[in-house]
């Protein structure tokens, strides 16, 4: 039986499971997974570190260097006790396991490389990459050194509706999915946005960025291994001063035995009480699901609310007290070396789809 918890004057030397050198802190039956954060250029990084501390993992240290000097005070605010260490230390610490990276985007797969050669395990926002040469690289580290490259898809990983939809479908509540629907609309909060959000080179384009919480959630909710990107488009409508930035992105994607469509924007109306209206409809043989994630508009309050709809019911259900359990279950496969929260061949397609669909993407509106 493993055990975690907090506490000091652990034995730091490593484990050796399946041949690979873990940090993980042992004392007897008591583990503990050491963490720290590299890279905060976005608020996901926030997600990533309630959601290891609240599996038991520790919160060891950050490093400072910022695009977004905001964030990074929120950080210092939420965690006072946590220290600020520059990154060089941290990729050096033998006793830290695992690396959280929520950097400008383009710097996020060489960050990943540098933690997985200096043998530490990496959890990463969303894109993990921006280039095909990128993923290439991320591959071959992964096959050389047998650390874990996991992508935090928080439009899944942190929403409660998203796991409760996600139990109900292996269930077979709405039979065998057929086709996913997502809808991916942010606020553009535009005063907040550091210069790098303007530029395709340093995000990756409005598809890797934003529309790659969609590519996974069509993977795992049809049970696709692989897919094909039919038709995808890009488009700036609103912002001719900004000309190479896109507020509109589509794509229509294939698998075997299912179709997903996916429209991300960043046209939320500053009417709405929250960053975006995300919605994800699952059709089935024998049902639906539509997640209303963060609001139902002029109805229920809060969020996480799941209708489902099938032979028998027609509901809604409130998921607000889902347990979350991608973090279990990452820190889990950092003790025993599994992939259990998700496979690294699930974290490539992902990556290779929204690339393709961001290159193939036609041009609409403002050249």
């Amino acid at each position: 039986m493993w055990e975690f918890c907090g506490g000091g004057g652990l034995d730091r030397s490593p484990l050796s499971l399946s041949g690979l050198s873990l940090g993980i802190s042992r004392e007897d039956n008591v583990v503990m997974l050491r963490f720290a954060v590299v890279g905060i250029d976005h608020g996901h990084t926030l997600d990533h570190v309630k959601g290891l501390v609240a599996a038991g993992g520790e919160f060891v240290g950050y490093c400072p260097r910022t695009s977004v000097p905001a964030l990074l005070e929120t950080v210092r605010r939420t965690y006072p006790d946590t220290p600020q260490i520059d990154r060089e230390a941290l990729f050096a610490d033998p006793s830290i396991d695992v690396i959280c990276i929520a950097a400008i985007p383009c710097d996020r797969a060489d960050l990943a490389i540098r933690a997985m050669r200096a043998g530490k395990d990496v959890m990463t926002d969303k894109p993990g990459v921006t280039t095909f040469a990128q993923l290439e690289k991320i591959k071959r580290t992964v096959s050389e050194t047998g650390r874990i490259f996991s992508i935090c898809f928080s439009e899944r990983h942190c929403v409660r509706s998203a796991v409760k939809a996600g139990k109900l479908v292996k269930d077979g509540a709405i039979g065998t999915v057929i086709q996913t629907i997502g809808m991916g609309p942010h606020r553009l909060q535009l005063p907040t946005r550091p210069e790098w959000f303007f530029d395709p080179e340093k995000f990756g384009g409005i598809i890797v960025d934003i529309a790659s919480h969609q590519v996974d959630q069509f993977l795992f909710y049809t049970g696709s291994t692989s897919g094909e990107v039919v038709a995808s488009s890009v488009g700036n409508f609103a912002m001719p001063e900004r000309p190479a930035f896109q507020d509109f992105g589509e794509l229509l994607l294939r698998s075997e035995n299912s179709s997903g469509y996916v429209r991300v924007d960043w046209f939320t109306p500053d009417a709405l009480p929250t960053w975006g209206d995300g919605r994800l409809t699952i059709l089935g043989t024998k049902g639906y699901i539509e997640l209303r994630k963060y609001i139902d508009i002029s109805g229920r309050p809060g969020k996480d609310h799941l209708f489902l709809v099938n032979g028998e019911e027609t509901t809604h259900i409130d998921c607000s007290d889902e347990k979350l359990d991608y973090f279990d279950a990452f820190t889990a496969d950092a003790r025993d070396r599994t992939q259990t929260a998700m496979t690294h061949e699930h974290v490539y397609e992902v990556c290779r789809l929204s690339l393709e669909a961001q290159a193939k993407a036609v041009r609409l509106g403002a050249k």
